[in-house]
């Protein structure tokens, strides 16, 4: 009975733990008082997780970066980039050679419907690698397929470096990691010495078309940085590796700008015969139909969305359906990693808008 208290608090030797464990398959009396022993020991200190708090890589930057700033600041549009590829990188660090070989499931869609592309974990940092390679020539960086492969639509560049790295990768797949990290941290570098007052776009074609196969270089980094997430849980699906989204001041620019590209999918799918609401013209000038699409959680906010021209000029009043998701499943379904049906927290309004703006958030969706 003496020895309880120190059991229960894990405080006895491996002989006394013993002893006692053994005398309590005896004795029902300080079975029941061990117990609640137990019990007690748990209310005095609540059980925790072992894994870090998402929002402390952030938190101990920014007190580092307050006591001694950075002589090379990463611009506000670059840190998402920066830290998605960080955590990826985290991630890595902790597979064990088995796991790089891990088949991972690529998904997106083509029209209305789900397709998707087998590979490993190393070929998801090939596939990185390929697409990121895009930002680099406008950031005096060497592209990783080689200087005669600037350009190129993503499936292209990916499907060029998976036949390129393909026996390298078979006989050593941790190679992939080396080349995708060095080539985000000079991304990130090479962003960081950028004129403040700088204005690139870079060719970056997107099954809608985005900003007619040119964007501008934060938008470019953003999306690189929603991508890299995305693949991240990719990864983190196959090996069994827990896996949050970003930190709310990170994933509000990457909602922001998948909203904003809704405008153009919506009409890419309109002109391609695939939406299901007969478009309303209004006249020029006056405010055309609108959905108010509406995030919830960090990162969320409210967008209005013009649904039969992306020129049209919104208003709350020329509101027909709203729209109701939270920030990680409207991100999911831009990244054609939930199904339609799973998509909306709640919907009201004309049920043929909301359908129309569900499938343009799926058509952003890409290898």
């Amino acid at each position: 009975m003496s020895l309880l208290g120190a059991w229960a608090l894990g405080a006895c030797s491996a002989a006394e733990t013993a002893a006692v464990e053994h005398h309590l398959n005896t004795c029902a009396g300080c079975a029941e008082e061990g117990l609640r022993l137990r019990d007690a020991v748990t209310l005095m200190e609540p059980q925790r997780t072992l894994d870090l708090d998402e929002s402390l890589r952030t938190r101990v930057l920014e007190t580092c970066l307050a006591r001694r700033p950075a002589r090379l600041p990463v611009p506000r549009w670059a840190a998402p980039f920066e830290a998605e590829t960080a955590r990826l990188d985290y991630l890595l660090n902790d597979l064990v050679d088995d796991e790089w070989r891990a088949p991972v499931r690529l998904r997106w869609y083509a029209g209305d419907s789900p397709v998707g592309c087998a590979t490993t974990v190393a070929g998801v940092l090939d596939h990185l690698t390929a697409v990121d390679g895009l930002l680099c020539p406008e950031l005096g960086l060497p592209d990783p397929l080689g200087a005669d492969a600037a350009g190129g639509a993503p499936q292209e560049r990916t499907d060029l470096r998976w036949r390129l790295t393909a026996a390298e990768r078979e006989r050593q797949p941790r190679g992939a990691w080396g080349p995708w990290r060095d080539q985000g941290r000079a991304m990130v570098v090479a962003a960081a010495r950028l004129p403040a007052e700088a204005d690139i776009r870079i060719a970056y074609r997107t099954p809608e078309d985005f900003g007619g196969g040119a964007v501008p270089l934060p938008d470019a980094f953003l999306d690189r940085a929603f991508a890299c997430w995305v693949h991240a849980c990719d990864i983190a699906e196959a090996v069994d590796y827990p896996y949050g989204p970003p930190p709310g001041d990170h994933l509000r620019p990457l909602v922001d700008l998948a909203a904003r590209r809704l405008t153009v999918s919506l009409a890419a799918r309109r002109r391609a015969g695939l939406t299901s609401s007969a478009p309303v013209l209004a006249p020029a000038g006056a405010p055309g139909r609108t959905v108010h699409l509406q995030i919830l959680g960090d990162g969320g906010g409210d967008w209005l969305i013009p649904l039969d021209s992306p020129t049209a000029v919104t208003s709350r009043e020329a509101v027909v359906a709203r729209l109701v998701l939270t920030a990680p499943g409207f991100c999911r379904l831009a990244a054609g990693r939930l199904p339609l049906e799973e998509a909306a927290a709640g919907a009201d309004g004309d049920q043929r808008a909301v359908r129309d703006v569900l499938f343009a958030t799926a058509g952003l969706s890409r290898l």
